[in-house]
């Protein structure tokens, strides 16, 4: 029996992209927006105000905590020291977390060089009060070496600024550590994760007895596992809550939410030692890895795993062949009353693919290319493909295998690829950002295509959701250096949707909006990109933080390089700032901007002086009429010229 593979349309879910050239598919990329948020908030390790908050509510200090606190009051930095899973970052986190927010931010350090080749630690991103939080745990010996080298002089810095710095060390480069630097370390202990998940159910408004929550599957459980995941836990319990009928109480949401938490390698290494064929093992990773969806998708995925592995077809004619049922029943799996095909064994599914990619490296990527196969089908639902690519990078990125994400993300973007798997392609990069392993090596390759001018342009769509709803929520610092990269490269569409999202990014954090604005001003001054003129226009605002001499120096800079340009390209945004202006409260250091930045040029002071002079007769009205005449006085004053009264 011969079996022909193609493509076809059964039906249509968005656009369908039928011929060659760019399309913009917005309905696919609102899908990978919703689709990040979701993923996001079953992980917090964001800093932002909200999300730290929940976790000081939720925090069980460890031991060693109160070490540290003292550490970082007297010395401004701490070092903190413990077996991975024990809370490193949590407790680095709420060190800065506890200290006066009077001034400064809390913000994270960034963990790769991005624009700078040089200083790991830059002087220049400490203002006064910061509270800084560097995540060293997962770096390799050459960045963490370097980061101890620059250390001394930022720790100068750290005190000349009163601010403060908490760092998470790596516990494997453990004897990389200087001596000067042990002084400023301090290690922590596990602190009790029953206590961790109690605090967790409190805050959620779960009730439970202290019976409930001392039983032996739970501490075997609790006990092993790192405590984010005991976190996790809690989370599970209460999506049970929140999914049951009203007859169920804590004793079954506890046990619904440790049923996927069964280690069953045991018997799955057992039962795949048995006398099982080629199309029972592909059955069997299908059914795995396409957990809870309809018979056809695993039947599907089964048949392409095998031509993926190029093994030999069943001559044997169909209908003398088993049904799909009795195959089902063959590898434990069955088809239950919803439709749905499952294991009958809880955690069955996590122990075969576990298996798979553990046992068979050789093959690791021809389950890359199969997978990619699988999702190809437009037909597979949102909610089986997020699922679907949740499991197969936990399995990549577990196996030290990020770069197979960073491949499909690129096939799942190129220009003849369905316009379906712009959610997966960010999912997948999503989920490697977040791992505490890989994280990095995925903030690296997004800042390289970030960068590129071959990167296409539906991976950048895919970058600017990435960015902007998952770095965004950990690393601002490193997607604000993105997203500009992305802007001075894109254009149409493309071009919008980042502007849209810096203006997001920035909207809601001064820290970064001051920052964005001194790349601005370094850009413009060397004349390296011309749109960064345009995004100047776009982004800063006439009084936003204009209190700043920093922040005046850099517009000032910034309008200089925009008045250089015709009339024609900036008229409209001067009568925007001088509308700022009429406010008495803000014009004399707006007009101070505008007449400083074209105080140099005599030409260029009489081009911003005639367009005053137009938007003030057009309005009417002695506002502008003072306006104009505070303006005139500021250029003189900037040129160097004796004040005196003008009529407009």
């Amino acid at each position: 029996m011969t079996e022909t593979f193609g493509s076809y349309f059964g039906q249509a879910h968005g656009s369908v992209h039928s011929g060659d050239g760019n399309q913009y598919n917005f309905y696919y990329v609102q899908e990978a927006a919703s689709r990040l948020r979701e993923q996001a908030n079953s992980r917090a390790r964001t800093i932002a105000q909200e999300d730290r908050e929940h976790l000081a509510a939720c925090f069980v200090p460890p031991p060693g905590m109160q070490r540290a606190r003292g550490r970082l009051a007297e010395s401004h930095t701490v070092l903190i020291a413990g077996l991975p899973g024990s809370g490193r970052r949590a407790t680095a986190l709420m060190l800065l977390h506890e200290l006066s927010e009077a001034r400064g931010s809390l913000h994270e350090l960034p963990d790769t060089s991005d624009d700078t080749t040089s200083n790991p630690l830059d002087i220049r991103d400490i203002n006064e009060g910061d509270r800084l939080l560097l995540d060293l745990s997962d770096v390799d010996e050459s960045r963490y070496v370097a980061v101890q080298n620059a250390l001394s002089d930022f720790h100068s810095g750290l005190t000349a600024h009163g601010a403060h710095l908490a760092v998470v060390l790596p516990h494997r480069l453990g004897y990389l550590l200087r001596d000067e630097l042990k002084r400023l370390t301090v290690d922590i202990g596990r602190p009790s994760a029953r206590r961790l998940l109690a605090l967790h159910l409190r805050y959620d408004g779960i009730t439970f007895s202290p019976e409930e929550l001392g039983g032996t599957e739970l501490g075997a459980y609790v006990t092993q596992a790192p405590l984010r995941d005991v976190a996790g836990l809690a989370d599970r319990i209460r999506h049970c809550r929140d999914a049951s009928p009203a007859d169920r109480g804590f004793s079954d949401w506890l046990s619904e939410s440790l049923l996927d938490q069964h280690d069953q390698t045991a018997r799955v290494a057992t039962d795949l030692s048995g006398e099982q064929n080629g199309r029972q093992r592909a059955l069997l990773l299908s059914v795995a890895m396409f957990h809870d969806t309809t018979p056809g998708t695993v039947l599907d995925a089964a048949n392409s795993l095998l031509a993926v592995l190029s093994h030999p077809p069943d001559p044997t004619p169909r209908l003398d062949r088993i049904d799909l049922r009795a195959e089902l029943t063959a590898v434990k799996a069955e088809t239950w009353t919803d439709g749905r095909v499952r294991f009958r064994v809880p955690g069955y599914d996590q122990a075969v693919r576990n298996h798979f990619w553990t046992f068979l490296p050789d093959i690791r990527r021809q389950f890359r290319d199969w997978f990619k196969g699988c999702l190809a089908d437009p037909s597979l639902p949102q909610s089986d493909r997020t699922r679907a690519v949740e499991r197969f990078a936990f399995q990549s990125l577990r196996t030290a295998r990020p770069q197979d994400l960073i491949w499909l993300a690129e096939e799942w973007t190129s220009r003849k690829a369905p316009a379906h798997l712009i959610p997966d392609a960010a999912q997948a990069l999503a989920l490697g950002l977040d791992d505490d392993q890989h994280g990095r090596f995925f903030r690296q390759q997004i800042y390289d295509w970030s960068t590129s001018m071959e990167t296409g342009d539906r991976l950048r769509q895919v970058l600017v959701v990435v960015c902007a709803e998952t770095m965004a929520r950990t690393h601002p610092d490193q997607a604000l250096v993105r997203l500009h990269h992305l802007a001075r490269r894109s254009a149409g569409v493309v071009g919008a949707e980042v502007r849209a999202a810096l203006l997001k990014l920035l909207g809601s954090d001064r820290r970064l909006y001051r920052r964005m604005l001194d790349r601005l001003s370094a850009s413009i001054s060397q004349g390296n990109w011309a749109k960064d003129l345009d995004l100047f226009l776009e982004l800063a605002d006439p009084v936003r933080m204009v209190g700043y001499r920093a922040v005046r120096e850099s517009l000032v800079s910034c309008w200089a390089g925009v008045l250089a340009r015709p009339v024609m390209s900036w008229a409209v945004s001067l009568t925007r700032w001088l509308t700022a202006a009429e406010e008495i409260s803000h014009r004399d250091l707006v007009l101070r901007v505008l007449s400083e930045a074209c105080a140099a040029d005599i030409g260029r002071s009489g081009q911003v002086y005639r367009v005053a002079l137009g938007w003030s007769r057009a309005g009417g009205g002695v506002e502008r009429a003072d306006t104009v005449a505070h303006l005139l006085r500021r250029i003189d004053t900037a040129q160097g010229l004796e004040p005196y009264d003008y009529a407009v």
